[in-house]
């Protein structure tokens, strides 16, 4: 493809995404064969984590931005049992056009002179309703979708206004706005992209129309380049920290208490031994590293460590079995820890032995996976039947560039990885020295993300998320791994997207970034529906940048009757399970 890799974008912009963490099972045998769709939801088969909006014309509703159903109310609680049986859905993919977004247009057409881009009277907004932004907050983040009326480009839609909270003039996709009228009844917004090798010098201009409802901006928008008109279209707007739908806090779900992470941003937590283990990826202000809660008390955590090494800043996911814990490093490969005694690890080793770049650990029985994107592209299979010395077994790559695989989850003598712009893949692990793609699902722009699987019904089954703008909960049968279907589907404002989840018997968590955290109930797999939520998202939050990548991003579910979140600014956050 001719735009950056996401890797390199995401670490070389302000929106950087600071951790992808792992899916997770309760315990180091790993998650039974059972039938989900039978068994007990709160049982101890938990099987481990791992509508398009319309436009002003005439569309726009309360719940604009829903892409899927949300499992609102309206899909039942009186469903009867799922039989297995299942219509198979067409692939929408992640980028639906949603068609325009407002009747309000620049007057200019393409190609036309133009002395002043930012003139606000060259939009043609007569038909906005008088008043709409007579309310409108003068500060806040907006993830926003940009549709050229010259054709859908989806790959270079999504831009980001932030307003910041302290009245400071604020940027647009990381560029200091050249014009900003936002409130008293005005929303207009410019930035200018500086000249490269590649491109000439461009001026963005977006201007308001509706606000369809409290957390939503509709408008339309020009680029202008070298004195002319170069693109003309319309956009939406979500605010991150005004939830949709009219949300509270919370439904289902009680806060019972909330630990800063004092490190940089917070992005994966794994809960062993009363003790929950939180690791954090760095930046410029903040080395990121490892922070160890003594949760024995789950309403009062306490911090007993800190632990960072020397220029190894990146840890972005964790797991533990028996007295090892396991990090993933992206310079270090896995590091190992002796957690014998759970409040002070010890560091052992770090594996393979040589530096290379890990990003999500998952573990399952005596297997330790760890996936090894970008360049080094593989999941390294390792044997941890003796915890504290793992043996690397093998090496699973597709060879397929990218940014090779993220994540993993173990079922039943089969991988199932999410390797981002090559599809959710599905090998046969048996036999650690004869590895077997079985089979893969895979779409256009396509960035497959997290995965849980479990049996229902007997199918075997996938929940599996992608990332970035437009993605969202897909079911996948992958009883046919060669024939991977997808029968159901659940999302919310299309602009943010799922990080996480973890798959409990009939139950599926999920950490929803900006959406906070959402509980499912997929007893019957092809309807999910929302039972419980909590908000974790304040933009009020310190170090909150209004990024996509922000919010509810690592989640643990043991059975202890509590739910372990990190989000990438709160830090941990212990819920009651509904």
């Amino acid at each position: 493809m001719s735009r950056l890799p996401r890797w390199l974008l995401l670490f070389t912009t302000a929106l950087a995404l600071s951790g992808c963490s792992s899916s997770t099972t309760p315990d180091d045998a790993g998650p039974a064969p059972v039938d989900a769709g039978t068994s007990d939801a709160g049982g101890d088969s938990e099987a481990g984590d791992n509508s398009d909006a319309g436009s002003d014309a005439g569309t726009d509703t309360s719940d604009a931005g829903s892409v899927v159903d949300a499992g609102t109310s309206d899909a039942g609680t009186d469903l009867p049992p799922w039989d297995g049986t299942a219509e198979t859905l067409p692939e929408r993919t992640d980028h639906v056009d949603r068609g325009l977004y407002s009747d309000c247009a620049f007057t200019l057409p393409v190609g036309a002179p133009v002395a002043a881009c930012n003139d606000a009277s060259l939009f043609d907004r007569s038909s906005c309703p008088s008043g709409a932004f007579d309310s409108v907050d003068t500060v806040g983040f907006y993830a926003m979708d940009a549709r050229p009326s010259t054709g859908y480009v989806n790959n270079l839609s999504a831009f980001d206004l932030r307003l910041p909270l302290d009245g400071s003039a604020g940027n647009l996709s990381g560029r200091a706005l050249t014009h900003r009228a936002v409130g008293a009844g005005e929303f207009v917004a410019a930035t200018t992209y500086v000249a490269t090798r590649i491109n000439p010098a461009r001026d963005f201009v977006f201007a308001g129309c509706t606000r369809p409802t409290p957390d939503r901006i509709n408008g339309c928008y020009v680029q202008c380049s070298q004195g002319k008109v170069g693109i003309v279209g319309t956009f939406t707007a979500t605010r991150a920290g005004i939830p949709a739908r009219g949300e509270s806090e919370s439904s289902g779900l009680t806060l019972v208490s909330e630990a800063t992470v004092p490190l940089g941003m917070a992005v994966d937590v794994y809960v062993a031994k009363d003790h929950a283990y939180v690791v954090a990826d760095g930046h410029a202000s903040a080395l990121g590293g490892l922070a160890v809660f003594d949760v024995t008390n789950r309403a009062h955590p306490v911090l007993k460590k800190v632990i960072q090494l020397p220029n190894d800043t990146l840890w972005n996911g964790v797991w533990a079995k028996g007295d090892a814990l396991y990090i993933a490093s992206a310079s270090s490969g896995v590091i190992v820890y002796d957690i014998s005694d759970p409040a002070d690890p010890q560091y052992v080793r770090a594996v393979p032995g040589e530096p290379t770049p890990v990003h999500t650990v998952h573990v399952q029985g005596d297997r330790l996976y760890a996936m090894a994107p970008a360049q080094t592209d593989a999941v390294l299979l390792f044997d941890v039947s003796s915890p504290l010395a793992p043996v690397l077994l093998n090496k699973v790559s597709l060879q397929a560039g990218g940014n090779g695989p993220h994540d993993a989850f173990a079922y039943q003598d089969r991988l199932y990885v999410s390797y981002t712009e090559s599809g959710y893949v599905a090998f046969d692990v048996k036999d650690a020295e004869h590895i077997e793609k079985l089979g893969s699902y895979v779409f256009d722009g396509q960035f497959a993300h997290a995965s849980a699987v479990g049996t229902f019904a007997g199918r075997t089954l996938a929940f599996e998320g992608g990332e970035f703008q437009g993605s969202h909960l897909r079911v996948l049968d992958v009883t046919d791994p060669a024939n991977m279907r997808l029968i159901g589907e659940y999302g919310l404002r299309p602009e943010f997207s799922i990080h996480n989840m973890i798959l409990k018997g009939t139950r599926l968590y999920v950490a929803y970034y900006q959406e906070g955290v959402r509980v499912l109930d997929v007893s019957v797999p092809p309807k999910p529906r929302e039972v419980a939520y909590f908000n974790t998202y304040r933009e009020t939050e310190p170090g909150r940048i209004g990024g996509i990548f922000e919010g509810a991003i690592g989640i643990r579910v043991p059975d202890d009757g509590y739910v372990y979140v990190v989000d990438t600014h709160r830090g941990l956050l212990i819920l009651r399970e509904p």
